[in-house]
């Protein structure tokens, strides 16, 4: 009997360590941290490194079938030194992700440092025509930034696009069409953080001592197009019905009136919706992944030590979530002036049988 017994404890053990997902290394950065990743249907990967200290490198990055990494869309795109024109090149990105025309969507902060003034022309938003390697529209953001506006992420849906703004704390409503956009929730507090950044267990300061905080950051979109979900960095998770962030007739009184506090979420690196209107999330203080129902119920997908600060997520045709492990959390910025990033840096990509959403 002890015997039956012990063949079963160790089938169970195997069964389990089958069907536990596993992290599968699918791209690696020896000299720079990245902070994004997003695929296009026919397997094409694109990363996105922030270059938050102003360092030396390429912003967008293709990541070829050898591994390598080549700059995307060219070279001369990846190559901006101060002093130049700022229209026609990346200053400094912060995301990137294949948008619902399939084309390749680049958020440039315009700011060439963490913490700098955004030079004049330089936030943009930067659309590039992935099957002919070529930029076919650049969408300027001075209109709808403020003096310390940090241009953070977007997402898309139908003939608007989202924008969240971390450093004068609002979200951006605006048309694609015209590229005419307009400030919401301006210093609301779903869009302002009000609690500190907790990665790997500590508090995360910048050199001069003071604690790192990003406003608004974080958002998805239900599939249905109904409900928009977003957050600062430390949360928590707001959520309100797309029908009234749209109506230009509402002001920020009558439109904070429609926004409820949804999920308690961690400090988050970033996020990823299914098409069953799942939000994936990422904990970055313990190196984990969450995943949120639409009833706000949410479960434990993976804690691996290797996700350290997993930032923007990304779900692939085959039913992968991918993440990128920047280690962010770990740059001088953050480490009274010393990095302790360990590199090479991943992306990893695990099998969580998802169908994509993208917007």
């Amino acid at each position: 009997m002890k015997a039956l017994i012990w063949i079963t404890a160790l089938f169970n053990t195997a069964v389990m360590a089958q069907t536990k997902p596993q992290l599968i290394p699918v791209a690696k950065s020896s000299t720079q941290v990245w902070n994004g990743v997003t695929t296009t249907e026919d397997g094409r990967v694109f990363v996105g490194f922030p270059r938050l200290e102003g360092e030396k490198g390429i912003s967008i990055g293709e990541v070829l079938k050898d591994g390598s990494i080549v700059p995307y869309p060219s070279k001369t795109w990846n190559s901006w030194a101060s002093g130049e024109a700022t229209t026609q090149k990346f200053i400094r990105i912060n995301s990137l992700r294949i948008g619902p025309d399939g084309n390749l969507w680049v958020m440039d902060t315009g700011a060439p440092k963490l913490g700098e003034q955004t030079l004049k022309d330089g936030s943009k938003l930067v659309v590039i025509d992935v099957k002919q390697n070529k930029v076919i529209r650049i969408i300027p953001l001075d209109g709808v930034m403020k003096p310390n506006s940090f241009m953070d992420d977007l997402r898309i849906y139908g003939s608007t696009i989202y924008i969240t703004d971390a450093g004068e704390p609002a979200l951006v409503i605006m048309d694609k069409i015209t590229g005419k956009g307009r400030r919401v929730l301006e210093n609301h507090w779903s869009t302002t953080d009000s609690k500190p950044l907790l990665a790997e267990g500590k508090v995360i300061h910048l050199n001069d001592g003071k604690e790192l905080r990003v406003n608004a950051d974080q958002m998805e979109i239900s599939p249905d197009g109904k409900w928009f979900y977003f957050q600062p960095v430390s949360g928590p998770l707001a959520r309100t019905a797309t029908v009234y962030l749209n109506d230009a007739k509402l002001n920020d009184k009558q439109l904070a009136g429609h926004i409820t506090k949804w999920f308690t979420s961690p400090t988050t690196g970033g996020t990823a919706i299914d098409a069953a209107g799942n939000i994936y999330l990422s904990d970055v203080d313990h190196c984990r992944i969450l995943k949120i129902n639409p009833a706000g119920k949410s479960e434990v997908v993976l804690e691996d030590k290797r996700l350290i600060w997993a930032d923007a997520l990304w779900i692939d045709q085959k039913g992968f979530l991918w993440i990128p492990a920047g280690q962010i959390n770990r740059l001088a910025a953050f480490q009274n002036g010393k990095s302790t990033v360990k590199f090479p840096v991943y992306v990893y990509k695990l099998q969580v049988h998802a169908k994509p959403f993208k917007s």
